[in-house]
């Protein structure tokens, strides 16, 4: 089995199960609760308001397990379609965004949930939606773009932003989004997310996003 080095001197502290794909897109951690440090090079991320160290730590202080995938930068939904095809459970993405006055909103959902802006403003109590900017998405979230997950909510301290979920994902066996960042994904059960959110001080919100599909194109 070929794990990167900085595994090699803790595999003795861990309980988990790694196995590399066939293609190599990434490699899978299994982690149960310990207290011990993460898996992840200090490099990776140290910079952010919140490391995926710390999350990680986070998780395992809420007693909540989950897989770590290991693979190169995403930046798109289509590259991490790629990289996230054989990952067990739901494949995710986020929109982080922003009305007319200001208001912020992380809507989190599954890849085959399709929304129109539109549509999905009155749903979400919005008015005149945009996507955020880079800067606004750090200034609240402490993440860059490409790497926005439901995660990012443990940053906005000032409860300025409302998390909005997919009810079609959260009826998954299991979600997968970035740990803060786009080199790695973590899946976990959808009540752990719940769990997750409701610690930062954040009220989930699961809504049926149907009535925000986009209407069917004339040919």
């Amino acid at each position: 089995m070929n794990l990167p080095p900085s595994c090699h001197k803790v595999l003795t502290l861990y309980k988990f199960m790694a196995k590399p794909l066939q293609n190599s897109r990434f490699l899978s951690i299994s982690y149960a609760m310990t207290n011990t440090a993460e898996i992840i090079p200090d490099s990776n991320g140290a910079d952010l308001p919140t490391t995926p160290q710390a999350l990680m730590q986070r998780l395992r202080e809420l007693g909540i397990d989950y897989t770590l995938h290991h693979h190169k930068a995403v930046f798109t939904v289509a590259e991490a379609m790629e990289v996230e095809r054989d990952m067990e459970g739901a494949q995710c993405r986020n929109l982080f965004l922003r009305d007319k006055k200001k208001n912020n909103f992380l809507v989190v959902l599954r890849n085959e949930t399709e929304v129109d802006i539109k549509k999905l403003q009155p749903l979400i109590g919005a008015d005149k939606l945009s996507f955020g900017s880079a800067d606004r998405l750090m200034e609240y979230l402490g993440v860059r773009p490409g790497s926005v997950c439901p995660y990012a909510i443990i940053n906005d301290v000032g409860q300025n932003v409302k998390i909005i979920l997919d009810k079609s994902m959260m009826q998954a066996s299991c979600v997968n989004y970035h740990p803060l960042i786009n080199t790695m994904t973590i899946g976990c059960v959808p009540a752990d997310l719940l769990r997750f959110i409701e610690s930062t001080g954040h009220t989930p919100y699961v809504m049926d996003l149907t009535p925000a599909k986009p209407d069917d194109k004339v040919e």
